[in-house]
């Protein structure tokens, strides 16, 4: 099996549980901080699949490491790579299929319940109410073709998916320690954002642990079967090759 591309953008927005579950399953895997290495692949034909994570910028900010990962995603899709995005990983996901990426109306920071379609419990494994955890001002419209598979009461598309690429407008991957630092670093940034969906430090904190168990149980099963993919298609690929040709012994 081809590994999987793993993209970084922040030292406080590490790939959390999601790499444990990678590490669990012993699937390959390359995790490239891409802003600041800027080795970010031309082309996606070396992976099995592409997990994008999150960042403190925009996508429709005007930088060389964007448009890279722009182009490697658009790269993914016209060669039917999965991609998984979370939060600027999502937003840059819609970018790739023609989607607008615009300011949302409220900020949405902390913990918000999210609904999801039945589309997404059957096929995904959501359950069909959630708390997930977000940090994010922008949002995307849902790309020509694809389902929307989360919504908010403060933000209408939280996930959408098309065929093996999946969007999450949130974050699965967080754990204590990374949302404790998220509150640390941002702690100016918390005390000047208002709004029904933005929460302050201390009600991010309270009952974390109570959240992230349940946050996680959804994480992991959302990684199973995005990965379950992977493998099938891996297991795809292996069987034509050995596939015995018709025409064999003539």
């Amino acid at each position: 099996m081809k590994p999987i591309l793993v993209l970084q953008h922040e030292a406080t927005q590490g790939p959390g549980v999601l790499l444990d579950h990678l590490d669990s399953k012993d699937l390959p895997y390359w995790l490239l901080m891409s802003p600041l290495e800027g080795r970010t692949p031309a082309s996606a034909r070396d992976y099995s699949g592409i997990i994008v994570l999150g960042s403190d910028y925009s996508v429709n900010d005007d930088l060389p490491w964007i448009a890279r990962e722009h182009a490697l995603l658009q790269d993914a899709v016209q060669r039917h790579i999965p991609v998984l995005g979370h939060c600027f990983g999502a937003q840059l996901l819609a970018r790739s299929l023609g989607a607008k990426v615009q300011r949302n109306s409220y900020p949405n920071i902390g913990w918000g319940q999210v609904w999801s379609s039945p589309y997404a419990q059957r096929v995904m494994g959501l359950p069909r109410r959630a708390v997930l955890f977000n940090w994010h001002y922008d949002t995307f419209q849902i790309p020509s073709g694809a389902s929307r598979t989360l919504y908010g009461p403060h933000c209408l598309n939280k996930g959408f998916c098309l065929g093996p690429h999946w969007a999450f407008q949130g974050h699965l991957e967080v754990t204590a320690d990374s949302i404790r630092q998220w509150c640390d670093y941002g702690h100016q940034e918390l005390k000047q954002v208002y709004g029904p969906a933005a929460q302050d430090a201390e009600h991010i904190l309270s009952g974390l642990d109570q959240h992230l168990s349940t946050l996680h149980l959804i994480a992991r099963q959302t990684y199973q079967r995005w990965t379950d993919q992977l493998l099938e298609r891996a297991g795809a690929a292996r069987a034509q090759i050995h596939m015995p040709s018709l025409y064999a012994g003539q």
